[in-house]
């Protein structure tokens, strides 16, 4: 007797209880997806970073503003270490020539952006997932960017409180300002088992084999830089931080220009009030120097030429200025270099800040008023 043909497994039907067990595997895997992942804290949609070498996964969240600074820490540190920045979104531009920089001393994985506001966050972690956290509350952009404004003061006076919460969580940290640029790779300069490096800000030429201990005073207060600092996660560091937001917080906001408060000063008290517990290291001066030396006295940079490492654009103040400063220098990456970023090329509309406007609108008024008077006369 002939045996009936079997038809081909492609051409059988799907039978009734194929089609239940087929729906049943993919309702366990959305309950899967949709419970369990977000109880464990485990990120929703995971995917390879592609601006990684590591073979670690970065993730996108389906809303960042659950993502905790312990989680973030977490992700970035490399060998115990984490590098931080705090930026509010006008400053993007600064941040991504800044992070050019860094990537091209191969060191870009470990950083994290504190985004003071939710702009920043979410622009962030769009083109570089989980490198951005905020955390709460979220400033407003405007008001931050301004220099010497209580927007600008909110957002420095958070700093230490940021960098002891990192070093709570067992990690070592660096912090920069984003208008700073790295020629060379900072950390060979990081040796030892001091507690905290910084440089100084001041513009008096040092000598090459100059001390590394608290440098001197100037009318009685030392004048260390608050935006290049270097913390090990040791009880000695912790204790200047701690001792950092006291300072700060004895200090409240005042407008009147005497006696508005900044967090450098802060720093430099805190530094003398722990001077016998905390072992302090001041970073070569030809490598790590201030904005009003290099960029103000071309004789000595001649003479220092390959040495300088970290170059701080500070001693001049407004985005427009820094960034000119930067492009006369040859030090802004973003034009021609955008695609060595995480972040890559991004398409970014500076809105004009409200004190520029004020400026301008006082001098447009008082250009008015010339000319009423020359009409008059």
């Amino acid at each position: 007797m002939a045996q009936p043909q079997q038809r081909p497994i492609a051409n059988r039907p799907i039978s009734f209880l194929n089609r239940n067990g087929l729906f049943l595997l993919l309702l366990a895997l959305l309950v899967f997806l949709g419970v369990y992942l977000p109880l464990s804290e485990s990120p929703l949609f995971m995917f390879q970073n592609r601006t990684s070498s590591s073979s670690s996964p970065s993730f996108v969240v389906s809303d960042w503003r659950d993502y905790s600074l312990a989680q973030a820490a977490k992700f970035v540190a490399k060998n115990g270490t984490v590098i931080v920045c705090a930026v509010s979104y006008p400053f993007l531009p600064f941040l991504n020539n800044w992070l050019i920089s860094i990537s091209r001393q191969k060191h870009h994985e470990k950083v994290l952006v504190i985004a003071e506001d939710y702009a920043l966050l979410y622009k962030v972690n769009e083109k570089w997932p989980g490198h951005a956290v905020l955390i709460p509350p979220a400033l407003d952009p405007k008001a931050a960017h301004h220099f010497g404004s209580q927007g600008f003061y909110n957002l420095t006076s958070r700093r230490p409180q940021h960098l002891l919460d990192i070093l709570e969580l067992g990690y070592n940290v660096m912090y920069n300002d984003v208008d700073m640029v790295w020629l060379q790779d900072p950390f060979k300069y990081l040796q030892g088992g001091h507690d905290v490096y910084f440089m100084d800000d001041m513009t008096t030429i040092k000598p090459l084999n100059h001390s590394h201990g608290l440098p001197p005073s100037r009318n009685g207060v030392t004048y260390v830089c608050s935006c290049m600092i270097f913390l090990r996660c040791t009880s000695g560091a912790k204790l200047l931080l701690k001792k950092w937001v006291e300072e700060i917080r004895a200090q409240p906001w005042s407008n009147t220009e005497a006696k508005k408060p900044h967090d450098q000063p802060a720093f430099n008290r805190a530094l003398h009030k722990t001077t016998h517990q905390v072992d302090v290291y001041l970073l070569p001066q030809s490598a790590f120097p201030s904005g009003g030396l290099y960029f103000k006295n071309k004789k000595w940079v001649n003479e220092t030429n390959g040495k300088h490492v970290i170059v701080h654009n500070n001693y001049i103040v407004g985005y427009n200025q820094k960034l000119k400063r930067f492009q006369d220098f040859g030090l802004w990456l973003v034009d021609d270099f955008s695609h060595e970023s995480p972040l890559g090329k991004l398409e970014f509309v500076q809105e004009q800040n409200t004190e520029e406007k004020k400026q301008k609108g006082r001098g447009r008024k008082q250009t008015e008023n010339r000319g009423q008077k020359q009409n008059i006369l």
